[in-house]
């Protein structure tokens, strides 16, 4: 590990961390099991991926409140897709 890695510490290690907050929260304020949750992830990304292609790595899931609301918020992005050229039939 370099210098600067140990000053401003490991990008990868700082999102699983944040992934993890994420899922404890989640768990705090909806009464889903972290296991709940990430089969609920799972599900999303899968009907998703079936339609059309994701980046799964960077895929960002949460809950947000507002007042006494609750809102299961997804950030999917989206694959660039190149679109298959169709001939013309006479």
């Amino acid at each position: 590990m370099n210098f600067f890695d140990r000053l401003f510490g490991n990008k990868a290690s700082a999102n699983s961390a944040k992934e993890r907050l994420q899922l404890v929260l989640v768990h705090d304020r909806t009464d889903l099991t972290p296991a709940e949750f990430d089969s609920l992830r799972d599900d999303l990304i899968a009907v998703i991926s079936r339609h059309v292609d994701v980046d799964e790595q960077a895929i960002q899931i949460g809950v947000e409140h507002d007042g006494r609301s609750q809102r299961l918020v997804a950030d999917i992005p989206l694959k660039p897709t190149r679109r298959k050229k169709t001939r013309k039939t006479r």
